[in-house]
């Protein structure tokens, strides 16, 4: 294992980012943890403008607003995402760290959130490590000036996703048949309404529904909208089944539900792909289908042999732990190619 280094954090304070921040706490490096987001005006013009236009535009904000001087020096900056960070961020960042380094989990170099991860894109030449999540970025990134790319699958994290103890009224509040717990987006709205139609016992929460042209037909599978860190584990460990859908804009073969449901103990049924292929013995250790019926024929098994599901679930808990699919391994993987030299 690495000697315990001094890492300057550039990212978001909640949600997965959060997540990795602590990860790299708990093995031992000393984290200044700075949320780029609180630097920027509290208003939503903010996101409008990275998502319509581009983060560079807000960038002069940003480096105004970080610090010009630091009291240590870090011997790495870790940017997640980097929404807002140019080139000159970045030099700014190298005042205080002798490498900086970038991890996205999205795919900034696809088709879907262009304007937004505009920053990232002409940065990239000036990190000196760019992680990414897709086969594809590798040779993408690279196009685009990246010195060094290194692809890692998602992670689920050992604390935020280990399995709760839960109470009758937790059990009561989020009992589900099947769940999908997800944003929507325009594909996802006709594929779950498919399955409602087939006789799917369908329960929805995340974001943007009311959205969905299928509203109408799927409100009243709507349980509410994104889920926080508690809440979403518990929903995930009280559904008899948990839906992994991918984002086809996203181009994605797998996501952190992927790693998330079976680390907090439920049964993953997800589309079938090489990366899923490859993370789980189908019908063992997950489930998987390839279009609306085959997944609402999964989900009417699983719901008919309880004892089988649970097996499944289990094994897929085992599985993760023993694939090392959780933020501290991956985490302190990245430490050391970062600070290995080219």
């Amino acid at each position: 294992m690495t000697t315990p280094v001094k890492i300057l954090y550039l990212g978001s304070s909640s949600g997965t980012s959060l997540d990795r921040a602590s990860a790299l706490r708990r093995l031992g490096h000393d984290v200044t943890h700075i949320d780029p987001r609180k630097l920027l005006p509290k208003t939503v013009w903010v996101e409008r403008i990275t998502w319509r236009i581009g983060g560079q535009l807000l960038a002069p904000l940003l480096l105004r607003a970080l610090p010009t001087k630091m009291p240590q020096h870090y011997d790495l900056c870790f940017v997640d995402s980097g929404d807002w960070v140019t080139p000159k961020v970045i030099n700014r960042l190298r005042q205080f760290a002798t490498r900086v380094i970038n991890y996205n989990i999205d795919d900034p170099l696809g088709p879907r959130d262009v304007a937004r991860f505009a920053a990232y894109r002409m940065s990239l030449a000036y990190y000196d490590l760019c992680v990414v999540m897709r086969p594809q970025n590798i040779a993408e990134a690279r196009a685009l000036g990246a010195r060094r790319v290194m692809r890692v699958n998602r992670c689920a994290d050992e604390i935020s996703h280990s399995p709760r103890t839960l109470s009758q009224e937790d059990q009561a509040q989020w009992a589900a048949d099947v769940l999908f717990v997800g944003t929507w987006f325009p594909e996802r709205g006709p594929f779950l309404l498919d399955l409602v139609r087939r006789g799917v016992p369908l329960t929805i929460r995340g974001a943007n529904w009311p959205k969905a042209p299928e509203w109408s037909d799927l409100k009243v599978h709507w349980k509410g909208g994104e889920l926080q860190a508690e809440e979403y584990a518990k929903a995930i460990q009280c559904a008899k089944v948990n839906l992994g859908l991918l984002s086809k804009g996203n181009r994605d073969l797998h996501t952190t539900r992927s790693l998330e449901i079976p680390a907090l103990g439920g049964l993953l049924c997800a589309e079938r792909t090489v990366e899923h292929s490859a993370m789980y013995i189908e019908g063992q250790e997950a489930l998987f289908w390839a279009d609306e019926e085959e997944c609402a024929s999964a989900c009417s098994q699983a719901l008919r042999d309880p004892e089988l599901s649970q097996r499944i679930a289990a094994a897929g808990l085992k599985r993760i732990h023993d694939n090392g699919d959780f933020n501290e391994k991956t985490m302190q993987t990245i430490i050391e190619y970062a600070l290995d030299a080219a």
